[in-house]
């Protein structure tokens, strides 16, 4: 298990540090495979945030908790992680199990562009857009319903995925209405 902790305007004590790792291990119950989580622990003014991610079986599971205690917040928060892994457990177990297919890489970039301002810009500069996140993950094949379960169990407004059914990428996202959009590429 790889587990990065940082403090932000605090500092980490071994006990703390201690009382995360023995959280995480019993997440980690959970998982057949190596978890990576990332967790970060902030003070501001009276509240103590505790946020962590993980990694575990191709899934990506968040939880944020913030109480006037840093110790209630890890509680908090693992107690939260605990609920959204036994639910995606409970609705895997419900699903006929699929044979098994490649996991696919895809590269993620956000590009920002800046605005013209109605400025003309240098003839001699040719502008290139700069690239400000990138980050790869693994794209495992899904239907739709357990894209669904998936996005629930991030904050991202949105998930790519290979849908298992047509063999395409497709874009799942959350509408304001608490529905959900599927975009699949016509070619």
């Amino acid at each position: 298990m790889n587990v990065k902790v940082t403090g932000r305007h605090m500092d980490l004590t071994d006990a703390l540090r201690n009382y995360i790792h023995s959280g995480l291990r019993k997440v980690e119950t959970h998982f057949d495979r190596l978890m990576d989580a990332d967790v970060v622990l902030d003070v501001q003014k009276h509240r103590h945030i505790a946020e962590v991610n993980l990694h575990a079986n191709g899934v990506r599971i968040h939880g944020k908790e913030a109480s006037s205690d840093m110790y209630a917040s890890v509680d908090a928060v693992f107690a939260k992680l605990e609920k959204q892994i036994r639910k995606h457990k409970e609705r895997i177990n419900r699903h006929q199990p699929r044979t098994a297919r490649e996991e696919r890489d895809y590269a993620h970039a956000i590009i920002s562009v800046n605005p013209d301002n109605g400025q003309e810009l240098e003839a001699e500069a040719p502008y290139r857009p700069r690239e400000i996140h990138r980050e790869k993950l693994p794209m495992k094949p899904m239907n739709v319903e357990e894209a669904v379960l998936q996005l629930e169990l991030v904050d991202d407004p949105f998930l790519v995925f290979s849908n298992a059914d047509t063999s395409r990428v497709n874009v799942l996202y959350s509408r304001d209405d608490g529905t959900y959009g599927l975009i699949e590429p016509q070619f």
